[in-house]
């Protein structure tokens, strides 16, 4: 089959073809996770960032390839879930920015765009980490450069740049010691070998056996979620095509009218979405800049689309607070507690289930506040935690807290009387005071540091290295403990997760007290799942 050029249709086709196959195969991007622990979330949060980009780009009603890319960036950005989610967003981003202005593409203009897209996400990452996702994007972008000099059959040349990505992916244990230890590939290279693959199909016509509708009913879900009284009534959205629009100036024009304010675009299309009691008034603040496409006005209280715009009256307006705080953390007793601390808006996740962009900008939404901290509470979800940073028109301030105990000893050193500034130094100083230990279950059989782990083994892990396997909970618990408590340390707080009973978490914190004497030892119920005890240690 020789195609020389893709036109918005493919496009669009290669994007969706590419989702299902992600889709198709997540959980075996999951099952590469480098510990075997049950939170190997790669697959899931990448398949759930692309989902995302689908309804995106499906939304996108003007058909050019330019629009199509830049709702595969925007839905992308939006949806991104964990680290690579968020890489993945940037290599799409970069892939908008190598396709502007394209009618339709070749392989000249993919490689250009696929180029485009590695740049722009070893950009987003502060510290590049070769035998990664992005290994698997630059080499295989770099490939890409040289097909497209002699190779103009589209389908001959993206199935070339899936050899060389394949090719990468099977080298990043040679680059990476801990893949090369768990016998393991690159998990996040891994799904963009997939995605590639069901581009591929688009395009061949051997496209995955999921059902689009199936994914989507299955994944997406998008209506908003609000509890208690809706500042703002209207979500709004619509395109702007005009030229030599000044995104930053509009966005100042559109802020006195709402919030959850979007303005992004280029000199041709703008996208726009907030919530506002006034969607007449910001569509006329449109109209003045060029005509309007895909409009779009859901009453968020009734939950369902208007058709036309009703005149509602503003409710009383919110105290203005001079703090505002958002955590991430899943179990009710963790809940609980994060809430005791002042804690305004809980997201629910962590392990498993890595909170979106956009959930961090729906609870930034929800806040009234002067500042906003976020505590992400895991390594994997402080990139989106900074991409709604980003975003956000609101002051906010991210704590790279990477455990639930290192997010409980930032809120307790948190002083009302402390400029912004100040606080964000005292937290940040406080959560390299506290070691986290955390007990789970290995789900396949592996080796780590010459130790052989086997399905349903206990692990203890301490300083993101496995510390302690065996049979027992108790056992492994305390073998971990042995290795993490120093004499410094003053207190031992047990977390107890949701398949725990509390006699068994205080008959673990009375052995604690015999051999930790010098320490306080505390017990509260976590609620957590999947993790039988997470330790903070101070």
């Amino acid at each position: 089959m020789i195609i020389e050029h893709i036109d918005e249709q493919l496009l669009k086709n290669m994007i969706i073809e590419g989702a299902n196959s992600l889709e198709k195969n997540k959980q075996l991007v999951n099952a590469l996770n480098v510990f075997p622990v049950p939170d190997g979330d790669t697959g899931t949060n990448m398949a759930l960032t692309m989902q995302s980009a689908v309804r995106e780009v499906k939304n996108c009603k003007s058909n050019t390839i330019e629009d199509i890319a830049n709702a595969l960036a925007n839905g992308s950005l939006m949806g991104a879930r964990g680290n690579s989610g968020v890489i993945l967003s940037q290599l799409f981003r970069g892939f908008a920015k190598g396709v502007k202005g394209k009618a339709k593409l070749t392989t000249r203009d993919i490689a250009i765009a696929l180029k485009s897209g590695s740049d722009t996400a070893y950009k987003a990452v502060m510290k590049p980490v070769e035998g990664t996702i992005l290994t698997v994007a630059r080499e295989s972008a770099e490939r890409a450069m040289e097909l497209a000099r002699k190779e103009k059959n589209i389908a001959s040349f993206i199935e070339k740049v899936i050899e060389q990505a394949e090719d990468t992916l099977s080298r990043t244990p040679d680059m990476l010691k801990v893949l090369k230890e768990a016998g393991v590939v690159d998990s996040g290279g891994k799904g963009l070998v997939y995605i590639y693959i069901g581009a591929l199909g688009a395009l061949t016509g051997n496209i995955s056996d999921v059902e689009d509708e199936e994914i989507l009913n299955a994944i997406l879900n998008y209506e908003d979620d609000h509890t208690g009284e809706l500042l703002y009534s209207y979500c709004t959205e619509f395109m702007i095509n005009a030229t030599n629009v000044d995104t930053e100036e509009f966005r100042s024009t559109l802020e006195p009218y709402g919030d959850s304010l979007l303005v992004v675009g280029n000199e041709n299309i703008v996208k726009v979405h907030i919530h506002t009691n006034n969607p007449g008034k910001v569509l006329e603040e449109g109209l003045n800049m060029g005509y309007l496409s895909d409009i779009k006005i859901d009453n968020m209280k009734l939950q369902h689309r208007q058709e036309v715009v009703e005149e509602i009256s503003l409710p009383k307006p919110k105290i203005k607070k001079p703090y505002g705080m958002i955590t991430v953390t899943m179990g009710e007793g963790l809940t609980k507690i994060f809430k005791d601390f002042g804690i305004d808006y809980v997201i629910e996740g962590g392990q498993t289930m890595n909170p979106s962009t956009e959930d961090f900008i729906k609870a930034l939404e929800e806040i009234d506040a002067d500042t906003i901290f976020i505590y992400p509470n895991n390594s994997n979800i402080i990139m989106a935690a900074n991409q709604a940073k980003l975003i956000s028109s609101k002051n906010v301030i991210v704590i790279p807290t990477k455990s639930v105990p290192q997010g409980v000893s930032a809120m307790l050193v948190f002083n009302m009387e402390l400029s912004p500034e100040e606080n964000q130094e005292e937290m940040e100083e406080a959560i390299k005071n506290v070691a986290t230990g955390q007990v789970t279950y290995a789900v396949r059989d592996t080796s780590y540091n010459d130790v052989a782990i086997k399905t349903g083994d206990i692990l203890g892990i301490g300083d993101s290295e496995i510390k302690a396997v065996g049979a027992d909970i108790k056992s492994v618990s305390l073998e971990l403990l042995d290795k993490i408590v120093t004499e410094d340390h003053g207190m031992i707080t047990l977390f107890y997760g949701q398949d725990l009973k509390e006699e068994e978490a205080q008959q673990l914190a009375e052995e604690l007290e015999e051999l930790y004497s010098h320490c306080d030892i505390e017990v509260y119920y976590g609620g957590q799942p999947l993790y039988y005890y997470i330790f903070s240690i101070e």
